[in-house]
């Protein structure tokens, strides 16, 4: 069950209605250097710096432009995969989807609670989703159409399936107490093997 704090829980259970915004945080590569490029977008109407875990973060201004689907809190290691929408004419979309490296980039997801009459933050943004990056999708648009990108991402459940790295090579089980039962693992399919039958 996820805990609230008290300013949030008053927000939520108050009956005016809500003012939430979401945030989205990628953290590409860059090709030249190969150092971590994050960079963050929300569908606010301007920049704004976040704290996020006592880090200060710069969210850029996708506006409606921004479409993440509704996010359902649940139980398990279900890989689930989001598709968010976006626009690709904002600079910093260009740069972070097309100049630097988001091929299975991390992505985290918070959402946050505005006052209704103040407009300002009421508490931490709650981080809602982790995971990676999976698949970008940039048409391109017909004529006076117009142009979007879809960002599929996967949650970090997508961890438990990945395979082990190391073969099954001698090398490998002799870090197991000089385990040596695939010692001729590598001649194997190159020798002949007569059961039940004289060598001719």
């Amino acid at each position: 069950m996820r805990s609230y704090d008290a300013p949030t829980l008053a927000e939520l259970t108050d009956r005016s209605g809500l003012i939430s915004r979401q945030f989205l945080w990628l953290t590409a590569k860059n090709r030249d250097t190969g150092l971590p490029e994050p960079v963050g977008f929300w569908n606010g109407e301007d920049h704004e710096d976040i704290t996020i875990n006592a880090v200060v973060r710069t969210y850029y201004a996708a506006g409606a432009h921004l479409k993440i689907p509704s996010i359902i809190t649940e139980v398990g290691v279900q890989v689930r995969t989001l598709r968010i929408t976006m626009s690709p004419l904002s600079p910093e979309v260009a740069t972070a989807l097309r100049g630097y490296d988001a091929r299975h980039a991390p992505v985290e997801i918070h959402r946050a609670l505005y006052d209704k009459h103040t407009r300002t933050l009421i508490s931490e943004p709650k981080q809602v989703f982790t995971g990676f990056l999976n698949k970008i999708s940039i048409p391109t648009p017909e004529t006076g159409g117009t142009a979007t990108c879809t960002l599929s991402v996967v949650s970090s459940a997508r961890s438990l399936t990945r395979k082990l790295a190391l073969k099954k090579s001698d090398e490998s089980q002799q870090l197991r107490a000089g385990d040596r039962l695939r010692k001729h693992a590598d001649v194997s399919d190159t020798v002949t093997t007569y059961w039940g039958e004289n060598k001719v």
